[in-house]
Order: C-alpha cells, then structure tokens, then sequence
C-alpha cells in the first residue's frame, strides 16, 4: 500500500492564518500543573508528552450531535462555543459517524491551539493507514496530535496490533511523517489488557473509563490501570465520567460537580473527555471544570457509597468489545 506522507495534507488547515486561538498554547511544554487565574479551567501536563490541557475535553461520540446524522448546525454550534468556553481538547474517531467531518467545519480555524485527537479500531498496518487518511481529510488538517487504538478489549487484539503487519506499524510510520504527534490505546472491557498495552509499546497516552462506580467492579481500572501510567508517566485521559449521565438518577450522585471531581481528584488522570448534548449542558460542564477543586479522602469515600448499590448500571459498557 501507498503511504501518504504530510504533504498530502498540506493546505486543508493552513489556509486560515486569522483567528488562530492560543497559537503557541502546546508547542512548548510546560513542567509546572499549578491552577490557572480565576475564571479559567485548571490545566494539567498530558504526561510524558510535556502538553498542557484543561482538565475538560469535548467527547465526539455518544449523547451528542458531533455524532447524529443531519445535525451539522447543532454540531458547529457546540464546537464553537467549546472553543468560546476555553475547551482545547477534542476527542473523535473514524467510526463516531459525522463526527469528525463536524469537527472539521470548524476546527481548522483554530488548528494551532487546539489538541485534536482521533482514533482507529483497526488492528492491521494498511488498514489503520486508510483510516488515518480518511480522518485528516475529513478533519480538514494536515496532523493529528494524537492518534489512538480504538476499544482494544482482549490479548489477541494486542497480538494482531503489535505483529509484523500490524496497526503499531502504521502508527510509527505516521509519525515519523509527522502525521501524528502522539500515539495512544484506548479501551473499556479489560483493565488488565490496557495495562498489558501500556508494558509492550511506550505509549503516550490511555484514554480509560473512570468513574466514581468503578471502585465496586470487580476488575476496576483505576488501581488497574493507573499506577501502570504514573510508573511510565502515561498521560491518561478519562472517559465515562457520568457514564452517560446515568450517574445522575434519583440517589445516586447530584451532578457534573460531583461526577467530575470524582473523577480529577484520582492520581494520575491528567484530564477527561465528556460528550455534551447541548450547549446548555456543555456550559454546564465547563463551569464544573472551572470550579474544581481536588477532593479529600473522606469525600471520595463518600461519593464511592453513593454509587454502591449503582455500579452495575453505571458500569455498562463494560461489557461492550
């Protein structure tokens, strides 16, 4: 197969010099974690990636227009006040419908300050490439500053990525040609096989189901996978964080405040990804980010006996591969 090498892309997102947000915000690392000024969302270094990102990221899939056919309107609507609300981390994949297409009516006006991110399910090298050209053009960028293996969930799928033909293959080939940036592993089944991911390949980051129900599962991925991370300075993006707001029903948690700090107060998790259904909820995300402040022990545990008698529900997509 024919790789595509950068040039390829050239010209898709550079025809927008004006309007760039925060044009140097991730070209230079940064080593310090401290909170930004009032009024603006804490930040945190991506691991060992040296990148700083606020705490909250757009998810693209999900309770969310960014992936419901025939909802382009609503779709730029979001992204654009994502953009307005401080929000720089934008997580997508090839199979999350038009998602990345949204993306890419308006992201491409503010390409340098944002930290887009993509995946692919596929498990062999000329697959994985076909995906990943298909993701920049329809993105509209030249580069993907992170690109992921989407939802590995058992052993033998790490076998097919990390054999002679395999997708690890395509993504050192990308990167190289700077195609991408960085290169992640995601997954919600198996805790054991993200962490068996993150001992075979130096990964840059894990984008994990962590929640404030995952204590009561019996595989749990936050003492699973984390300690794994933090040994090897992954960065570890969250996903799952309300479960897809089940964890707001009647008894259980009281909203995004609670779910969210759950979630940021873990060692280790650098930021999260959480889809929004409105702009209105999206607002409502960001003002929780904002707002954030670590939680103690004693809160943790509090929040964690709230969800005992939940988990299951609010564990669901555990199940999914």
């Amino acid at each position: 197969m024919k790789k595509p090498n950068r040039r390829t892309f050239m010209g898709l997102s550079l025809a927008v010099a004006g309007g760039v947000i925060a044009g140097n915000a991730f070209k230079q690392p940064h080593g310090s974690t401290s909170t930004p000024p009032t009024g603006t969302m804490p930040e945190r270094v991506l691991g060992n990636t040296g990148i700083r990102l606020p705490i909250l990221g757009l998810g693209g899939a999900g309770k969310t227009p960014l992936s419901w056919n025939n909802a382009e309107a609503e779709a730029v609507e979001l992204v654009e006040a994502a953009l307005k609300l401080g929000i720089r981390y934008f997580d997508t994949a090839a199979s999350y419908g038009p998602s990345e297409e949204y993306l890419g009516k308006v992201l491409p006006a503010h390409r340098e300050g944002v930290f887009l991110a993509s995946k692919t399910a596929k498990q062999d090298r000329d697959s994985a490439w076909r995906e990943l050209e298909r993701s920049l053009s329809r993105l509209n960028t030249d580069y993907l500053d992170l690109w992921q293996l989407h939802h590995v969930s058992f052993t033998e799928e790490l076998d097919r990525i990390f054999s002679p033909n395999g997708a690890i293959k395509a993504m050192e080939e990308a990167k190289a040609q700077k195609l991408i940036r960085f290169v992640g592993i995601t997954g919600h089944h198996e805790p054991a096989v993200i962490a068996e991911g993150l001992r075979r390949y130096p990964f840059d980051t894990t984008l994990i189901p962590i929640n404030a129900a995952d204590k009561h599962h019996p595989r749990p991925f936050i003492p699973g996978v984390l300690p794994m991370a933090q040994e090897k300075n992954v960065g570890v993006i969250a996903m799952k964080v309300p479960a897809y707001g089940r964890l707001f029903k009647p008894g259980v948690l009281d909203g995004m405040p609670q779910a969210l700090g759950y979630t940021m107060s873990q060692a280790g998790v650098h930021c999260c990804a959480i889809a929004a259904e409105s702009v209105a909820q999206l607002t409502s995300n960001a003002i929780a980010a904002r707002n954030f402040q670590p939680l103690s022990s004693a809160q943790l545990a509090q929040i964690e006996q709230r969800t005992a008698a939940s988990w299951q529900d609010n564990t669901f997509f555990r199940a999914w591969t």
